[in-house]
């Protein structure tokens, strides 16, 4: 391909945020400390600037450039405006924590935007290589991230097990990306799909490299038994920054499952559908009865994800459109739970002081009110209580596990929800009825974004029909014969 036919117009949102990266890196070395809010609101200006490109180069048809390594399609296009405005109201949540811990730096800004680079070369990725370069543009910024303050031993443990582990797990795909290369004669998504279907692959090369390629996609989502990093990672980490990978990382997750599963390897489904059962169950299982056990409420967070995850997996296994629909929507409905949580315990931060115990959340509710009733939606759409989104998000996931006959599944999914009900149900109860802690909890002035946050999760439990369409069309759109 010449560059003159080479159109770069798809990938003009991932051109732009490099760009301003880079920008917003060499500028941030001649500013000092008390004009750090420049490089802040540049990094914001940057994410509204990328969901304009987005959506004025979004098509109703899969568009593919640089060879065929680059895919712009409506289930991208969805996810993308998503991770903006997840890493958006990560920063604008993370802004007093990090000016009270010495890290709102220029530092902080770019790992982070270079993480979401990482997130959208995933997301329109039509190639195992891109695929991996965008996995691993992602996982590098966050092992820095998780290790940004120098000085707390904690985050560089949790660090260096992020990076041990990470290096394992890409260890895996990679291996496994190398077995379909030697089976199927190539990395394209594509023409992997067309060399299995149409028996002209190594059908045992293929299978050891499907094994592989399923525990290193376990490792990313953080599916038992490859979620040993999780709990650590969500606890060592900085709030802020455990606030960011339990967000817009998921959903470029989803998408990485989903390309390479669904696109590449939709031939081999009776094979790798049972090893998802098998994941699905587990995650559903550990992460629930853990999380009951748990006193720190960011522990509790991370075996909670744990076990979404395994609901995420549900709807991926189900291998149709409704379910691959639904667990779009689910990924979605879960980030904005994710920020709420994590939003929260961030607000109630300050420098000399971390929320992140049950006992420090005690009487929140004599406190502050409407922190604790935004607390309370969270934990009620975590634990799939009517009328709020996580609710409607769950029966997505177990109607469409019902309508392909995997009744007995859909009943493991619903006991071990009501297994999860407990803990959340407990931080509820921590809130209204325990006496005050001793530190009496202040919000830091995020309440606005905080608060629509929140109340998005009431809205989108009432009204889901406008998200899940979007989510049905894209999937439907993003299936299309290229």
């Amino acid at each position: 391909m010449s560059w003159a036919d080479l159109n770069l117009m798809p990938a003009m949102p991932e051109i732009a945020l490099l760009c301003a990266v880079s920008v917003i890196l060499v500028l941030d070395l001649f500013l000092d400390d008390a004009k750090r809010s420049i490089t802040y609101g540049l990094s914001l200006l940057t994410l509204a600037g990328c969901a304009a490109l987005t959506l004025s180069t979004l098509n109703p048809y899969p568009e593919l450039t640089f060879s065929g390594m680059f895919i712009a399609d409506p289930m991208a296009g969805v996810i993308k405006l998503a991770m903006y405005a997840a890493v958006a109201v990560t920063l604008i949540y993370s802004r007093q924590y990090a000016l009270d811990r010495g890290f709102f730096r220029g530092e902080f800004f770019t790992l982070t935007l270079f993480s979401l680079l990482g997130m959208m070369v995933m997301v329109s990725a039509h190639h195992l290589l891109t695929l991996y370069m965008g996995l691993e543009l992602l996982s590098l910024a966050l092992y820095a991230l998780v290790a940004l303050q120098r000085d707390s031993a904690r985050g560089t443990e949790a660090a260096m097990k992020y990076f041990v582990l990470g290096a394992l797990a890409s260890g895996m795909l990679l291996y496994g990306m190398s077995m379909l290369y030697g089976a199927t004669g190539s990395l394209d998504i594509a023409v992997i799909a067309k060399a299995l279907a149409g028996g002209t692959a190594n059908q045992t090369l293929a299978l050891f490299g499907l094994v592989f390629i399923v525990a290193g996609l376990a490792f990313k989502l953080g599916a038992v038994p490859f979620h040993m990093w999780v709990p650590d990672v969500y606890h060592g980490a900085p709030t802020a920054i455990t606030l960011l990978i339990g967000g817009a990382p998921k959903l470029a997750a989803f998408v990485f499952v989903v390309r390479i599963l669904m696109q590449g390897l939709e031939p081999l489904m009776m094979h790798w559908q049972g090893m998802l059962v098998i994941l699905a169950v587990l995650s559903m299982a550990l992460g629930n009865l853990t999380a009951i056990a748990q006193t720190n409420l960011k522990r509790m967070f991370a075996y909670s994800t744990i076990s979404h995850m395994g609901f995420l997996l549900l709807g991926i296994l189900v291998g149709t459109p409704e379910g691959l629909s639904a667990a779009m929507f689910y990924a979605i409905i879960y980030v904005l739970m994710s920020l709420v949580g994590f939003g929260i315990l961030v607000a109630l931060s300050r420098a000399g002081y971390e929320c992140e115990t049950l006992d420090d959340i005690k009487g929140l509710n004599k406190h502050n009110s409407w922190l604790a009733f935004m607390m309370l939606l969270a934990m009620f759409s975590m634990a799939g209580i009517p009328p709020l989104a996580g609710f409607y998000a769950k029966f997505a996931i177990l109607k469409a596990v019902v309508d392909v006959g995997l009744v007995w599944l859909a009943i493991i999914a619903v006991v071990f929800s009501l297994i999860g009900a407990f803990y959340y149900l407990r931080v509820v109860k921590t809130m209204y009825f325990d006496d005050a802690g001793e530190v009496p909890p202040q919000a830091n002035g995020t309440y606005w974004v905080l608060s629509a946050n929140a109340l998005a999760l009431l809205a989108l439990g009432v009204f889901p029909d406008k998200l899940l369409a979007i989510c049905i069309e894209a999937m439907k759109q993003s299936f299309q014969t290229l």
